[in-house]
């Protein structure tokens, strides 16, 4: 086995893809030694600690030598998001590990390497992206430049003023007007890349967690980015409704 350290489990689920790596030292200097990919209809939490499990066996990696765990943060689905993030706070405190996490976006262009200005696009649904702008640096690293937002598709191809790498699931859904929009402006990552990869979070991961940048476990949350429907229902039901006077 890799000597590199730290040695870590990675998962992420803001995507109907389900993605778990172990991984040892980081992103500049390190490996893979096993990952795997769900995508389908099943719900992230009746096959996650089964995949985990697995994953332990076929590696001959037990507990005693992971060094922690990383959690893709969102944005993302709001339900997966929540599984995973409790999924692997709970794991790390039963084996008494640290928790790093990182967003999704930062993992898709970490994927990426490329001179182009790099744009990590999810699908938000609601007709918008979840977004951010990357380049990479001189090891060819990605390094985010720019907020997390959910914006309109149309909004972001006018944010985009120069060659373009779009990366993210957000392609199989515009990518048509993205292509119209921009025309010989816009390139898009390979398809196998347009999901979040539980290797690149581990990795990234390794990095936050030689610099101990670890989550407090009683106040880490999901990167939601926007409000869930559930509530904005609540605040509207809260919301006082004050009529004419007669």
């Amino acid at each position: 086995m890799d000597e590199l350290k730290p040695l870590i489990l990675a998962l992420d689920t803001s995507t109907s893809c389900c993605t778990l790596a172990l991984t040892s030292g980081t992103i500049a200097r390190g490996g893979v030694l096993a990952s795997l990919s769900l995508n389908g209809n099943m719900a992230h939490s009746r096959r996650l600690l089964t995949a985990i499990d697995w994953l332990f066996a076929e590696s001959a990696v037990d507990w005693s030598m992971i060094d922690g765990l990383a959690v893709g943060l969102g944005p993302g689905s709001f339900t997966g998001l929540r599984i995973g993030l409790a999924t692997a706070k709970g794991l790390a405190v039963a084996a008494g590990k640290p928790l790093v996490g990182l967003p999704t976006l930062d993992a898709l262009a970490g994927s990426c390497r490329t001179s182009r200005l790099i744009c990590a696009a999810l699908d938000a649904r609601k007709r918008e992206v979840y977004t951010a702008f990357y380049r990479c640096d001189a090891t060819g690293v990605a390094k985010r430049i720019s907020e997390i937002e959910a914006i309109d598709p149309r909004r972001l191809s006018e944010l985009i003023t120069e060659p373009v790498l779009i990366v993210g699931d957000g392609a199989l859904v515009y990518g048509e007007q993205w292509q119209q929009d921009l025309g010989d402006r816009v390139e898009f990552a390979p398809m196998h890349l347009h999901y979040p990869s539980a290797d690149i979070i581990g990795l990234l991961g390794g990095r936050l967690l030689k610099d101990r940048q670890t989550l407090d476990l009683a106040q880490a949350v999901p990167l939601y980015v926007r409000a869930s429907d559930a509530e904005l229902s609540l605040v509207a039901r809260r919301t006082p409704v004050h009529g004419g006077e007669n």
